[in-house]
């Protein structure tokens, strides 16, 4: 008995060290980031990378913000995130609706078409989508990036909320027609509420996702004013094209902190929407 004991002992202490080692290497980077966000210039010559700064020195982000532009890049990117945040929701959970509980022809079809875009590679839509912008006249708009966001965030997003669309009881639709709720009144004030979790899931991961884009903003954006966060910071220097490195980390530092504040709050409720739909069947 006391042998067996001794061995779940041991078990449970190698795990806990295990996941200690884990939080050490994904944290680690984020704090020498910060640290180094913090450092005077004169500390990136004279002291080796890991090293502590000495004080801590605001001043980085007061340049990154003002002197990089970061301020006008983080204005860009998010207003062309969460406007296409706003369409690809409120499609998503119309689509998923449409093509789970709703009876008709095609449904079937277009489920299958949606779902297929997650197999599109994005290299091969730049060139074909940068001539329809071209001739379009929306080459270096907001509104290009938009576009490609909502297309581009679509099948995915159909992707889980079709899974959690599954779970959802039909009587209780069946309930609602019944007394009287049409089609479009049973979508939005009754289906919707109950997938919360799904949509909170879908906002924080395609946030994640259009927030960190770089390959469309530097295909179809050349206008500085309209660059957002990430291709901001490839262009980072100052006015004698020197790298300022603790600006620089303090602008990668403001570029990251949205995305672990939004996780940090919705974490639980971004995991519930992942499983729900393979737990509920």
């Amino acid at each position: 008995m006391n042998q067996a004991k001794s061995k779940r002992v041991i078990k449970s202490t190698l795990v806990k060290v295990f996941i200690f080692i884990l939080v050490i290497i994904e944290t680690y980077p984020i704090f020498w980031m910060l640290t180094a966000a913090l450092k005077k210039p004169a500390e990136f010559v004279s002291k080796p990378a890991y090293a502590l700064p000495d004080g801590l020195y605001f001043q980085n982000f007061v340049d990154a913000w003002t002197r990089g532009n970061m301020g006008l890049f983080f204005k860009n990117s998010l207003i062309n995130t969460f406007v296409a945040l706003i369409f690809i929701v409120i499609f998503s959970m119309s689509i998923g609706f449409a093509v789970t509980k709703m009876e008709w022809k095609l449904k079937n079809f277009f489920k299958r078409f949606f779902l297929l875009g997650i197999m599109v590679p994005v290299a091969t839509a730049l060139i074909p989508l940068f001539q329809i912008y071209n001739k379009m006249g929306l080459v270096n708009t907001r509104l290009c990036l938009i576009l490609t966001y909502i297309a581009f965030g679509l099948s995915l997003s159909v992707f889980l909320v079709t899974g959690y669309m599954r779970s959802l009881s039909n009587e209780i639709m069946e309930a609602a027609v019944i007394d009287g709720c049409g089609i479009y009144s049973m979508m939005w004030h009754i289906v919707v509420p109950l997938m919360k979790n799904a949509a909170v899931t879908v906002l924080v991961l395609q946030f994640f996702y259009k927030w960190n884009d770089l390959i469309f903003s530097m295909t179809f954006i050349n206008d500085t004013k309209l660059k957002t966060i990430q291709t901001g910071l490839l262009y980072f220097q100052n006015e004698f094209g020197a790298k300022n490195w603790g600006a620089i980390f303090a602008s990668v530092s403001m570029s990251v902190l949205p995305m672990l504040v939004l996780y940090m709050i919705l974490n639980k409720t971004v995991i519930e929407g992942m499983t729900a739909g393979a737990v509920k069947g």
